[in-house]
């Protein structure tokens, strides 16, 4: 099984983008990747199986998978079934991202069978949670890290402009298994914040990888009263 020690202190970059966006598409998220390891970053995040491939290919870095599909009776869209973990298994990615927030799966699957599944198959299993009991749950039924993903994306989660840096503190000083940082870090002074809080490495997406957003920052200080909104990050509701 993968292995975090190697990823400590290191930069992972979530490089995904979705059909309607303008990078779509698995050979630029190929190259997408290819930057942000020239750039030093240590593993991928990724969506979907095709641009997983891809990235694999050419970036040759290890890969955080997950694939993103809606289902009717539940609001889990990340990794939300077993399906999509067999996709992701043969997709030959390391490590398998799941929601794993206090919400029911699709279709009465049990979390604890997806992370049985996943680690059958050799792979390692990410926990995106949204608040410290979910970290604690997560990791309680297997999980072999947790990040901080889904904070400000489930309404009972604090809804904060940036990281989730108290959260970050709290799991990482209750959990033996890596926290990673992730959601809204844009600064290089916030991830000295989440590192100093506890964090095992920093997960950054749009701040690196959507130019739209980057592009949207600089309009709104020059007109912030006209600038569209930009959604701001890959793996909330909207994004």
């Amino acid at each position: 099984m993968f292995s975090f020690a190697e990823l400590k202190g290191r930069l992972i970059v979530s490089c995904q983008a979705l059909p309607d966006e303008p990078l779509y598409g698995a050979p630029i998220m190929g190259r997408m990747a290819l930057a942000a390891k020239e750039g030093g970053a240590a593993a991928i995040r990724a969506q979907g199986t095709a641009d997983i491939r891809a990235i694999r290919e050419l970036a040759g870095l290890p890969v955080f998978g997950l694939i993103k599909r809606s289902y009717a009776d539940s609001d889990i869209y990340i990794t939300p079934t077993s399906g999509e973990v067999r996709e992701l298994i043969a997709a030959g990615c390391e490590v398998i991202a799941l929601d794993m927030t206090d919400r029911v799966r699709p279709q009465g699957e049990r979390t604890e069978d997806l992370v049985a599944l996943i680690h059958a198959a050799g792979r390692a299993v990410l926990a995106d949670i949204s608040t410290y009991e979910e970290g604690l749950e997560a990791a309680g039924i297997g999980a072999d890290a947790v990040a901080t993903t889904m904070s400000g994306y489930t309404p009972y989660s604090p809804q904060t402009d940036g990281p989730d840096i108290a959260l970050v503190k709290r799991l990482a000083a209750a959990l033996p298994v890596p926290v990673f940082a992730e959601g809204r870090i844009r600064t290089g002074e916030e991830v000295k914040a989440v590192m100093q809080a506890g964090a095992f490495a920093p997960i950054i997406g749009s701040a690196i990888t959507r130019p739209q957003c980057i592009a949207a920052s600089f309009a709104r200080a020059l007109a912030p009263e006209s600038s569209r909104s930009v959604r701001a990050d890959h793996d909330g509701r909207t994004g």
